[in-house]
């Protein structure tokens, strides 16, 4: 891990120790958005447990020097569940495009579904089906009472924006996280016209601003009188794990299973520039890290790795390096997954196969 960030506003840790956290750290890259609510930043990592302190390299133009509190190179793997909820909402529905959708996920599987179009929340994911009709009853009533206010919602910001008309979008990501040492985390996200517009802060409960245009909203929605933020950070911190919670004992045949990844390393010239691909694929569930070494020693990389879904329900990432054509052989792809018992090391030129397969069956306005 390399992390290097600096706060959006003013320099006021308590303590100089962060507690990373994935997708609710002070320093932490969200899969959609480039820039987190709290910091800028290069790297983000994940964690298992927050038995040991992680700490931050942190720069500041109000600061009168500079704190060198870097860890280098600590691989550790997430392992736990989580609970996603997208929200969206366009000025100019049509064309197959509905003026509000919303999407709830746990651990990247689509569960349930609502749209604007047919004004009905239904499940997707099949053991979603077991609930009882009273629960897609009440999905239903909540989704079409969201379509009046993320309407509204979308008007304010163009008009924050100074905007009379045109084909724009608000959208609102929120979840939670319960890791397997009983560790919870949050986070809540606003987007305007696909950029950042604000998020909450989950530890303080506040929300920041992420452009000059989303101040009115949250001076708002941060005064005491609303308590948006504790409102917010309760939901996280109560209502979403316990669902979070239902939906695992629900899916737990599906959402428990682990398949272990297969990993190819193979190289491609291009313009005089020598190029190694350590491709990761077939993998569940999705967190994993992938690093290269050369010699033994980690090659850091500044940008983020992506990983992307299979249509089996799996998912694949491939990260590369450039290297000297004549040092291939001193490059190795190393692979940790919560299906390995350990790190998996792969060559250049060859292919790890799987052995075994393993299957195992609060709405606001602005």
């Amino acid at each position: 891990m390399i992390v290097i960030g600096f706060p959006h506003t003013a320099v006021s840790f308590p303590e100089f120790c962060v507690r990373i956290k994935k997708r609710n750290c002070v320093c932490q890259l969200m899969d959609s958005v480039k820039l987190h609510p709290i910091c800028f930043q290069f790297r983000s990592v994940s964690v298992r447990t927050k038995s040991s302190c992680l700490l931050c390299g942190l720069t500041h133009e109000k600061m009168f020097s500079v704190l060198f509190l870097v860890i280098l190179q600590v691989h550790i793997i997430y392992s736990g569940h989580s609970l996603r909820y997208y929200h969206t909402a366009v000025s100019a529905p049509g064309h197959g495009l509905p003026q509000y959708s919303s999407v709830g996920y746990v651990d990247g599987i689509q569960i349930k579904t609502y749209n604007s179009d047919t004004g009905r929340t239904v499940p997707v994911a099949p053991w979603m089906k077991r609930l009882e009709s009273d629960y897609w009853e009440g999905e239903t009533q909540n989704g079409n009472n969201a379509v009046a206010v993320y309407k509204t919602n979308v008007r304010i910001a163009m008009y924050r924006y100074n905007q009379t008309g045109g084909f724009h979008s608000f959208q609102e990501m929120y979840g939670c996280e319960l890791r397997d040492d009983g560790s919870t985390s949050g986070y809540w996200q606003y987007g305007y016209d696909g950029k950042d517009f604000l998020a909450l802060d989950t530890e303080r409960g506040v929300y920041i601003p992420l452009t000059d245009r989303a101040q009115r909203s949250t001076q708002r929605w941060n005064d005491p009188r609303e308590l948006a933020g504790e409102r917010a950070q309760y939901y996280l911190q109560t209502e979403c794990i316990k669902w979070l919670r239902e939906y695992i004992e629900l899916g737990k045949e599906e959402l428990d299973r682990r398949v272990p990844p297969e990993v190819k390393v193979s190289s491609q010239q291009s313009d005089g520039v020598s190029k190694l691909h350590c491709q990761v694929y077939g993998f569940y569930p999705r967190d994993v890290d992938v690093i290269w070494k050369r010699n033994g020693i980690e090659i850091p990389f500044d940008e983020t790795k992506q990983v992307l879904p299979n249509t089996d329900g799996t998912y694949q990432i491939t990260v590369t390096v450039e290297v000297l054509p004549d040092e291939r052989e001193k490059y190795s792809c190393h692979v940790d997954h919560s299906s390995l018992n350990e790190t998996l090391i792969v060559t250049w030129g060859k292919l790890h196969e799987r052995s075994v397969s393993v299957s195992v069956l609060i709405c606001s306005y602005f």
